[in-house]
């Protein structure tokens, strides 16, 4: 496994140089489609916003499919629905085929769309091991060392056979639908995008490897062949430096 890490002065200038990167990961990856699988959150907003204003009209969109890590149990419509701000962020703007957008559909029963995710991802991909192999996944951390929606409480889901898992938000109850440890950790390329003050003591726990490091979700991802690279600004890096 090839682990390192990216820091940027800002969430802004993390968001604007890494839609470049982005973007040439796209250019030179071989197959004719990249699969991508995105989370929520401001850091992936910035992302967002950023590839809509540079990226419009970019024939690459052509290849590019967009699937999920992760979604809240909420109708599009619903402010807190990661698929309805891609849309209004990102999608809408750029010239993208409506069939190149994997949603997860938030509005449905928890358990059957997730079985019918996993059944989507299971035919779409190709395999490594048995598991579905994704071009890249972009991941966030929150503060409680949570990745994907797999909480503190729930690391179980790091290990399950499933490639989809319904997860519950420990505060507030929110039912979720995640995409496993081992799915992710089976992607060719594996990048967090970690911003802000709030999230420096995961970072260093998550770096020092030691004993809480066991409680924090963010730490499991450690992919079986591919490229982990964490992409923090400052203040989510300053107790590293």
């Amino acid at each position: 496994m090839n682990v390192n890490q990216q820091i940027f002065k800002n969430p802004e200038a993390l968001a604007n140089q890494f839609s470049d990167v982005l973007m040439n990961w796209i250019a030179c990856s071989s197959g004719k489609i990249f699969h991508l699988a995105i989370s929520g959150g401001n850091t992936p907003n910035l992302l967002f916003l950023a590839l809509a204003s540079k990226y419009p009209d970019a024939i690459l969109w052509q290849k590019t499919h967009f699937w999920w890590v992760d979604e809240r149990m909420v109708p599009p419509t619903d402010p807190e629905s990661n698929f309805g701000t891609a849309q209004h962020l990102l999608f809408s703007k750029i010239r993208i085929p409506e069939q190149n957008i994997h949603c997860i559909h938030g509005e449905k029963d928890p358990l059957s769309e997730a079985s019918n995710y996993e059944q989507k991802i299971d035919r779409e991909l190709t395999k490594r091991e048995g598991w579905p192999v994704f071009d890249l996944i972009l991941l966030g951390m929150g503060i409680d060392g949570h990745t994907a929606s797999i909480f503190p409480n729930q690391l179980n889901l790091l290990k399950s056979d499933h490639l989809c898992e319904v997860s519950s938000h420990p505060g507030t109850l929110q039912r979720r639908i995640t995409m496993t440890g081992e799915v992710i950790n089976h992607a060719a390329k594996i990048c967090f995008l970690v911003t802000g003050t709030n999230k420096a003591e995961r970072i260093a726990e998550i770096w020092s490897k030691g004993e809480k490091t066991k409680l924090l979700p963010a730490s499991f991802i450690q992919p079986v062949q591919g490229e982990l690279i964490w992409y923090m600004d400052e203040q989510a890096a300053h107790s590293l430096c």
